[in-house]
């Protein structure tokens, strides 16, 4: 084993030592076991085995689901140990039951599938202990444990949208976001030109990512903060979701057929549900639950277009004066509460302006975090793209089913979320924590 390893931690090419990683590792799984506990212990077994959503999983499948991939990548084949439970694989392969089907399968209950999750986080630290970083691609790096820390911070996220679909009194509590700092507003014009999307350099990117490849993206304007509570409450108030100038085929389809008419927790009268709770809508954060139809919907309303994919990753990492893609809009350093609203730290997004360090160089606010972003492209993989360490993770998403959303929500972890990370879902899927912004081509003499 080498010496040293890069620092994937802090996303710098530091050297650490091969304990510094390990215990960066440790510290990674301990915070997502931690999180998925919080969101699973304040409810009681009913709570846990009920389905709360046809969209949803029961909130003790992803549990035991979560133990399962870790005993799969990391138990059996990074450390190439017996079996722990080989006999519920079957019942936590998520391509082999859809999530309406899931509460008729014989589930662990929620103390087996407790007892089971800690048997195989004991196996893993120690395995932690004495793997190798070397040799073999799928550990190079750390990159099995940080793809099983992602992949368990991604169903935390889910299981925090189940949260949000449960009836009943409400179990998570949270600090309220910050406040904005100053007023932003209007758009930024992104000058035309070349820039490097994904990347070929990030340890725990993930193969959609990847690899690097130089995009050519014309000028374009794009908004400073995504749309807001108060701007899409317009669109409502103008008969939006009665007029079918603004909405494609499909989207008018789907409208009418699940008759919307506002976003999803919406009440008619001023105010939402979240999280079991009920409130007058705050005007100034970013609307949230809201389907890639309405978003395309509003944009048209408005003048303007969703941005493509390419559009939105240059705003969030290309930096003008010196021609560089950075890992976020703020630069390489890992994302700190100043710069984003990240983590179920708070269980809203936070109003427009209330993270002014996590501007890009361009002066766009709120990139990563508060709420998935809507793009106008389909998900694909890249030019180059290489499947790994399985087609079932990207690939058989590839496609004309699913948009890309970008950026991360408040529900997102830190370690799951970067200026490359993509994200994908059906067009017509709203309980997801997802919003959008705007974008709109130069007009003569505009882009200078």
């Amino acid at each position: 084993m080498r010496n040293q390893v890069t620092d994937f931690a802090a996303g710098s090419t530091a050297a650490r030592t091969a304990d510094q990683v390990r215990s960066a590792l440790a510290g990674d799984l301990d915070r997502a076991r931690r999180r998925s506990r919080a969101l699973t212990d304040p409810v009681d077994d009913g709570d846990l085995t009920r389905q709360h959503s046809p969209l949803m999983s029961p909130l003790v499948w992803d549990l035991a689901h979560i133990g399962n991939q870790e005993e799969l990548w990391l138990v059996r084949d990074v450390g190439g140990r017996e079996p722990v439970r080989a006999d519920i694989d079957h019942l936590y392969d998520a391509f082999k039951h859809a999530r309406a089907v899931r509460p008729t399968l014989p589930l662990l209950d929620p103390t087996e599938a407790r007892a089971y999750t800690r048997t195989v986080r004991d196996q893993v630290l120690d395995l932690l202990d004495t793997v190798s970083f070397d040799g073999r691609p799928l550990v190079e790096q750390g990159f099995a444990f940080g793809m099983i820390v992602q992949h368990e911070q991604q169903h935390d996220e889910t299981m925090l949208a189940t949260h949000q679909l449960r009836a009943g009194p409400a179990v998570l509590t949270a600090q309220p976001p910050p406040a904005a700092v100053g007023h932003v507003e209007g758009e930024a014009l992104i000058p035309a030109g070349p820039f490097t999307m994904g990347t070929s350099t990030e340890p725990w990117a993930l193969d959609n990512e990847r690899p690097a490849h130089t995009v050519d993206v014309p000028a374009f304007w794009i908004d400073r903060v995504p749309v807001t509570n108060a701007q899409y409450q317009q669109f409502v108030d103008d008969d939006g979701y009665h007029d079918q100038r603004w909405w494609s085929t499909h989207g008018w389809a789907y409208r009418q057929r699940a008759g919307l008419t506002a976003p999803m927790h919406w009440h008619g009268d001023g105010s939402y549900s979240r999280f079991g709770r009920r409130s007058r809508i705050v005007p100034d954060e970013p609307v949230v639950h809201v389907c890639w139809y309405e978003a395309e919907a509003y944009a048209n309303w408005a003048g303007r277009r969703l941005p493509t994919e390419a559009e939105w990753e240059k705003t969030a990492r290309f930096d003008p004066t010196t021609g560089r893609s950075s890992r976020y809009p703020w630069g390489d350093d890992d994302p700190r509460p100043e710069h984003a609203n990240l983590g179920q730290r708070h269980l809203a997004p936070a109003p427009v302006g209330a993270h002014p360090a996590g501007a890009s160089p361009s002066g766009v606010h709120q990139l990563i975090g508060d709420v998935w972003e809507w793009t106008a492209t389909w998900f694909d993989g890249y030019p180059g793209f290489t499947a790994f360490p399985y087609r079932e993770y990207s690939e058989v998403f590839f496609g004309r089913d699913y948009r890309v959303l970008r950026g991360g929500s408040f529900g997102t972890d830190r370690a799951a979320c970067r200026g490359t990370f993509r994200n994908w879902d059906y067009p017509i899927r709203r309980q997801i924590f997802s919003g959008f912004r705007t974008a709109r081509d130069p007009l003569p003499g505009e882009a200078g």
